[in-house]
C-alpha cells in the first residue's frame, strides 16, 4: 500500500464529474490534478472558479475555450501525462472512445455506467467487490440503480437471507438542470424490456443474484423510486432484516413518522442538512415501510441519481491504483471526507 498522494484526472465535468471533482478533493489521499471538458460555458465556469486546473478534452474545444475567456491548463493529452488514474465522466458513448487515450498515457480508468459492461469487463461496487478490482487497468462504477441494487440485494445475499428479488423502478424523466428541454412531461412510460436493464447489470457485480426488473419512467425529476418483493430464504423477523440493512454501508434509514414520506420532502432535508447541492450518496430506505410476512419481504427506497456513485467512483480509485487494499477501510475513509451517514435524522 502507498503512502503518497494518488494523482487524479476528470474527464467530463457534468452532473456526475463536478460531484466526482469535489469528492476527491476532499480525499486526503488524492489530489486532483484537473477536470477536462468540451464546453465554455457557466459550468466549467464553476470549475475555474473553484481553482480546479481546467483542460481541453478536445483539440476542437481548446480555441472555443480559450476564446471564451477560460484560463486553460492545456489539453487532455497534457493532463494525462501528469496523473496515475482519471475518473472519465463524459457523456454516454464518448467514454468509450477515450479508452485508448488512457491506455496510450498509461494512466489507469474509471467509467460510468453509461457504457457497457463489455468496455471495462469489471464492474464495480465497494462493498460487493472491491477486492477483484485491485490493480486492475480500468472498472466500470454501475449506474445509481444498479447501484442500489447491490448495495441492498447484495446486504441480504451476504447475510443468507436473498432467495430471488423482483424490483419496480419508478425512474425520473431527466436530470434537473435539463428539465427545460428533455424529458417526459404528463406521462408515465413504461419500459418494453422486461427484465429492465439493471436486474442483468446487478449480476456483472455479484451473478448469483436472482433478480428481474421492471421500470416506467415518471414525469419528475427529483430522483428514483425503488419498490422490491424478496423472496426470503427462510422466514425472518423485520428487526432482523433491519439490522441486515444497517450493518452495510451507504444505506441510511429515512422514516415516514417523520414527515419524510415522498421524494421531495427527503430532498428538502438533504438541503436542510446543508448537504452540497442538497445530495444524497446514500441509499434512503424507508425504515418504517419495511414489511415482513414469514419469508416474504417488502420494502421502498430512493435514489438520488446525481450523486449515489460518487463514493463509489472514489472507492475505484484506490482499488485501481492499490491505494488501499481493504475494501472497508477505503469505504470508511470516503464516508468520512463525504459525512456519509446511517440515520439522515437522529432517533430520541
Amino acid at each position: 500500500m502507498t503512502t503518497r498522494k494518488v494523482r487524479v484526472a476528470l474527464n467530463g465535468y457534468g452532473v456526475i464529474g463536478k460531484r466526482i471533482a469535489d469528492a476527491v478533493a476532499l480525499q486526503e489521499d488524492m489530489e486532483l490534478v484537473g477536470v477536462a471538458d468540451v464546453v465554455s460555458d457557466w459550468r466549467i465556469r464553476v470549475a475555474q472558479e473553484k481553482g480546479y486546473p481546467i483542460f481541453a478534452a478536445t483539440p476542437e474545444a481548446a480555441a472555443a475555450m480559450r476564446g471564451a475567456g477560460l484560463a486553460m491548463a492545456g489539453q487532455l493529452d497534457d493532463l494525462l501525462g501528469q496523473v496515475d488514474v482519471v475518473a472519465d465522466a463524459a457523456p454516454k458513448k464518448i467514454a468509450a472512445a477515450n479508452l485508448e487515450k488512457y491506455r496510450a498515457a498509461g494512466v489507469k480508468a474509471i467509467f460510468q455506467g453509461g457504457e457497457k459492461h463489455s468496455l471495462t469487463g469489471h464492474s464495480f461496487v465497494a462493498q460487493a467487490n472491491y477486492a477483484t478490482a485491485l490493480g486492475r487497468e480500468m472498472t466500470r462504477v454501475v449506474s445509481c440503480n444498479t447501484t442500489s441494487i447491490v448495495r441492498t440485494l447484495g446486504a441480504l445475499h451476504q447475510a443468507g437471507l436473498l432467495k430471488k428479488a423482483r424490483g419496480v423502478l419508478v425512474r425520473r424523466a431527466t436530470d434537473p438542470w435539463e428539465s427545460d428541454h428533455s424529458g417526459v412531461m404528463n406521462t408515465v412510460v413504461p419500459e418494453k424490456d422486461i427484465p429492465s436493464h439493471q436486474g442483468p447489470d446487478a449480476q456483472t457485480v455479484i451473478p448469483e443474484l436472482d433478480v428481474v426488473t421492471m421500470a416506467v419512467v415518471a414525469a419528475h425529476t427529483t430522483s428514483h423510486l425503488h419498490a422490491w418483493s424478496v423472496e426470503l430464504t427462510r422466514p425472518a423477523s423485520r428487526d432482523e432484516v433491519l439490522e441486515v440493512f444497517r450493518s452495510v454501508p451507504r444505506i441510511a434509514f429515512l422514516r415516514m413518522s417523520d414527515g419524510l414520506v415522498a421524494l421531495n420532502s427527503t430532498l428538502e432535508l438533504m438541503s436542510d442538512l446543508g448537504r452540497p447541492r442538497g445530495d444524497m450518496w446514500e441509499v434512503g430506505l424507508w425504515a418504517d415501510a419495511v414489511t415482513v410476512r414469514g419469508s416474504e419481504l417488502f420494502y421502498n427506497y430512493q435514489v438520488y441519481n446525481q450523486a449515489i456513485v460518487v463514493p463509489e467512483t472514489i472507492d475505484a480509485i484506490r482499488a485501481l491504483t492499490e491505494l488501499e487494499s481493504d475494501g472497508f477501510r477505503s469505504i470508511a475513509k470516503t464516508d468520512r471526507a463525504l459525512g456519509i451517514v446511517r440515520d439522515f435524522v437522529r432517533q430520541v
